[in-house]
């Protein structure tokens, strides 16, 4: 166990609320792909790269508007491969630290993957600030409805990154279903479920006096999530390979999300704070 391990446990057992604060590193060790860079984004998507679309220009909502079967090809591609992803063992283990605390937990995260409720957490307590790719909204802002994505099953060709199947229509106006997701200059985004989940953390917050944070691959280039991190003004555990630095209190730890989890989740079984966890059944 290294110090900073051993910290972070320390920091965790002392508190009474687990801040859970994700970005895109927390699902890279459940396969996703990471799209920091062109380069990344490309591999994933050969399409786009021999087209030099860059992930900004297709992630944007004048994308649908242009060509509207390439577009949902992406986002279709995205909600299908968020589907049936399996969330790694981090997601368990976080729910382990949260439940041994008084206050429970609360997720912020910038991810649209919806891969906490997938992992079991509670809807209640997960606050999706960029929204979610499991909702959708009207182009035209209809009635500022933001309805479930559970009835559409994108068909998409992945050499052409091109939707094959319908595109999803609004049910009161017929204009075309875009993702409920904010995009890179994105004014028409409907906020509204946003909002609500924001409402609860805010409650959530008053109702803790010692949280912790521990912040999940969270990178500079959209800081959304660390720039909430370092405002709580709380104990801070960064884990993050390339940006581990923090300001004021805290630990770094400059590694992926599920080797530092699984070290911290060791560090908290072997303190006596956690009970050992049960094996897995075959």
């Amino acid at each position: 166990m290294t110090p900073a391990v051993a910290e972070a446990a320390r920091l965790i057992a002392a508190a009474d609320g687990l801040i859970i604060a994700a970005g895109a590193g927390m699902g890279v060790d459940s396969g996703l792909p990471d799209f920091r860079g062109n380069s990344g984004f490309w591999r994933a998507y050969p399409a786009l790269a021999e087209a030099r679309i860059a992930f900004e220009e297709i992630a944007c909502p004048d994308a649908f508007r242009r060509t509207p079967t390439l577009a949902w090809g992406f986002y279709g591609h995205r909600l299908a491969l968020y589907r049936r992803t399996r969330p790694h063992a981090g997601f368990t283990q976080l729910q382990r630290i949260a439940a041994s605390l008084p206050g429970g937990g609360f997720v912020f995260t910038s991810n649209v993957d919806g891969q906490f409720q997938r992992a079991g957490f509670d809807e209640m307590r997960v606050c999706e600030v960029h929204g979610s790719i499991h909702h959708q909204q009207c182009m035209d802002g209809c009635g500022d409805a933001i309805v479930p994505a559970d009835d559409f099953h994108p068909e998409v060709d992945e050499r052409l990154c091109q939707l094959r199947s319908p595109l999803p229509r609004c049910s009161c106006c017929n204009a075309l279903l875009r993702p409920n997701v904010l995009m890179f200059g994105d004014g028409g985004w409907l906020g509204g479920r946003t909002s609500a989940q924001q409402r609860r953390l805010s409650l959530w917050l008053r109702s803790v006096a010692r949280p912790v944070v521990v912040e999940i691959g969270a990178g500079s280039h959209v800081p959304t999530v660390r720039w909430f991190s370092e405002s709580l003004g709380a104990p801070l555990i960064r884990i993050n390979p390339t940006e581990p630095d923090i300001p004021g209190r805290g630990v770094s730890l400059a590694c992926g999300g599920l080797e530092a989890l699984t070290a911290i989740h060791a560090a908290l079984i072997a303190s006596g704070f956690l009970p050992p966890a049960a094996p897995c059944s075959t």
